[in-house]
């Protein structure tokens, strides 16, 4: 008994130790490069974490209890998952940086108070529209946008802000499940033990990534609250990572490893 409670614990700091994964800390680095306090960010963490652990239960419960074998064409599926992910998640941030960059050149343009077009955002919208700077006149209420009914709809409940790190972690989670059950259940060898190993491995991934998120945001905070340019930097710095190390994932599973051949080779890891 003393020694499997030993190995849970093992279990809880080994989650923690998941989350600082590559792909992890890149993947929730776009995420949480929008927000300027690391509490939000934490948050954002524990989503992910939540996420991840639900996938890892589902499958490593199936794998576990049920004996479920995982093809390799299904395994190189799921690891190319995540790296079409980070491509995402990757050109999300690119574009976001990029519309901000351009709403501050159009801004630092000189103004002769005629009617003109330059882009501008009402929060995260960014749209362009002719109109005058002098007097000020828009055509439009900063409510009437996509984003700000989006946020009206479903502002309040905050719980959507929550859904795009829940889904990547969801994703993560079946890339990564058949290794650590395949990996527990051959170290335990009782399947409820090596499944209650799980629940607590996940627990580890939820407090491992709250805390790494936190940490990831800082310097994010820091740079919104005295110079712009320095996040904007940051942000385009996160987008253009995730985005190589999405395709470098894309093209191990997809070429190097087979999945779009006809011998594909998969190790769980």
């Amino acid at each position: 008994m003393t020694s499997l409670v030993t190995v849970l614990a093992l279990g809880f700091f080994l989650g923690m130790r998941h989350a600082t994964d590559p792909d992890h800390v890149i993947a929730v680095s776009t995420i949480v490069a929008r927000y300027r306090r690391p509490g939000h960010a934490a948050l954002i963490g524990v989503a992910w974490g939540i996420g991840h652990t639900l996938t890892i239960l589902a499958v490593g419960g199936g794998i576990i209890l049920l004996g479920w074998v995982i093809p390799a064409r299904v395994g190189l599926s799921l690891e190319f998952s995540v790296g079409v992910m980070l491509m995402v998640l990757g050109a999300l941030s690119l574009k976001g940086a990029l519309q901000r960059v351009g709403e501050a050149v159009a801004h630092a343009e000189a103004d002769d108070g005629l009617t003109h077009s330059h882009p501008h955002r009402h929060g995260d919208y960014v749209h362009t529209h002719r109109h005058h700077h002098q007097p000020d006149t828009h055509p439009h209420s900063t409510e009437a946008t996509p984003l700000a009914r989006l946020d009206g709809w479903l502002g309040g409940m905050k719980l959507y802000q929550l859904v795009r790190p829940l889904v990547v972690g969801l994703v993560h989670g079946l890339a990564g499940s058949a290794a650590v059950a395949l990996l527990v259940l051959a170290a335990i060898g009782d399947s409820w033990w090596a499944l209650a190993y799980l629940l607590v491995f996940g627990l580890g991934t939820v407090v491992g990534m709250m805390l790494v998120t936190a940490l990831v945001a800082w310097p994010f905070a820091y740079a919104s609250g005295r110079l712009k340019v320095w996040q904007r930097g940051l942000r385009l710095a996160a987008g253009v990572v995730s985005l190589a190390f999405g395709l470098v994932v894309v093209y191990r599973m997809g070429i190097t490893n087979g999945l779009f051949g006809g011998s594909p080779t998969w190790t769980p890891r």
